[in-house]
């Protein structure tokens, strides 16, 4: 079952160089050069996120390289814009690849094009570190499920479904829903994965509708989970759709009687502020937030908002900026200068993110813990960490 606690969320922070992890021991002269290739989407419905993911790589490339590099070596860090598709984030991985012998890609955010990066970068021996997307079928296939050069710094979608129906049936004994999310790998795949936890906390779904990313009105679907009876609505959705579906349940009077779990920002202020009375109670497990009682996370903050003006950092911003880091850290400890030098120390690593230590299971994936946020009183509240290991298919 697993317990909720807030261990592992009060790490230590400090400048670049102990940020990356290791010993002064072992911070020797590294024989790998990182030449990082970054796919993400730079244009398209995606491009909000890809650059958030931007800003926070370039960030860590910022810090890493003013402390001294890897080993006395700058990391050089390259981008592809893979516009949210499979199909373009190929050609960008093949272009950083062939063109500018990048030995790393990081990315993409759509786990569609995350799945397709995979056979790519097996074929060439370049790593594959991804610390955005979440489809779960990314680490089933990945060490020992196949493809031996991907890792995943990020949590799962099933690990967050599980997380959202344990804290909602057990903390606020919500137990019926209808589903809201949006109609693509990512919604679909959340959905089919509460499917496999509900039994264990006698939870239904009482409805399940999907939006296009291009859908505004919500008003019908909205009217009918209302007539159901539905204690939440499950939503795994775009944070701008989030928004908009908020101020229908207003108007709908859902306020107060329908909370929100699962996720789409709700937590956010910006979401917040268009209703508090209809966020109130909303529930979403997060891989990191801006607010996150850790040192180390307090200053990643602080040095983003220095480098971006006003932007305040989302999870893409955090997550592409520990991965740049934990990728300094495998280089600093690799024992060769080929791709399997580089695999094995990932395979191996042992490093200090801002939400607690991360190493990498047998198929590759970290394994994180997911913070718990409930809004209360219009603001969200930190209930603690929740860390748990899923059944892999045999």
């Amino acid at each position: 079952m697993g317990v909720f606690s807030r261990r592992g969320l009060l790490l230590a922070g400090g400048g670049a160089a102990s940020l990356l992890g290791l010993p002064a021991t072992a911070r020797a002269q590294s024989a790998i050069t990182l030449k990082i290739g970054l796919v993400v989407p730079l244009s398209g419905p995606s491009a909000r996120w890809g650059g958030f993911a931007s800003h926070g790589a370039e960030l860590a490339m910022k810090q890493i390289n003013a402390a001294g590099g890897v080993g006395g070596k700058p990391i050089e860090l390259l981008k592809g814009d893979s516009q949210g598709t499979p199909v373009e984030a190929v050609s960008a991985a093949r272009r950083l690849i062939s063109q500018d012998g990048v030995n790393v890609i990081l990315g993409d955010i759509a786990s569609s094009a995350t799945i397709a990066l995979q056979p790519v970068v097996e074929e060439a021996k370049v790593v594959l570190l991804n610390g955005a997307s979440s489809n779960p079928d990314i680490t089933y296939k990945a060490g020992v499920g196949g493809f031996k050069y991907t890792f995943r710094s990020y949590p799962t979608d099933e690990l967050r479904a599980r997380v959202i129906l344990q804290y909602a049936a057990e903390k606020r004994g919500i137990t019926k829903y209808a589903v809201l999310s949006v109609d693509n790998d990512y919604g679909r795949g959340a959905i089919a994965f509460s499917k496999k936890y509900l039994p264990e906390f006698k939870a239904t779904i009482l409805s399940e509708d999907y939006y296009k990313d291009d859908e505004t009105d919500f008003r019908p679907v909205l009217s009918r989970i209302k007539s159901l009876g539905a204690q939440s609505i499950l939503m795994y959705g775009l944070p701008d759709t989030t928004r908009l579906i908020v101020r229908q349940m207003l108007e709908l009077g859902l306020a107060g009687k329908v909370t929100l779990a699962g996720n789409g920002e709700f937590t956010y202020p910006d979401t917040i502020k268009v209703a508090p009375s209809v966020l109130n109670g909303a529930i979403e497990a997060a891989a990191w937030s801006p607010d996150l009682a850790s040192p180390r996370s307090q200053k990643f903050v602080a040095d983003y908002k220095a480098a971006y003006g006003t932007e305040v950092p989302n999870v893409h911003s955090y997550t592409h900026w520990e991965a740049l880091y934990l990728l300094a850290a495998a280089a600093k400890a690799a024992t060769g200068t080929g791709p399997e030098a580089l695999r094995t120390a990932l395979e191996q690593v042992d490093y200090a993110g801002a939400t607690g230590r991360v190493h990498f299971d047998s198929h590759h994936q970290a394994e994180l813990p997911m913070i718990i946020y409930e809004v209360e009183g219009g603001k969200a509240i930190e209930k603690g960490a929740f860390t748990a290991k899923v059944n892999y298919p045999t």
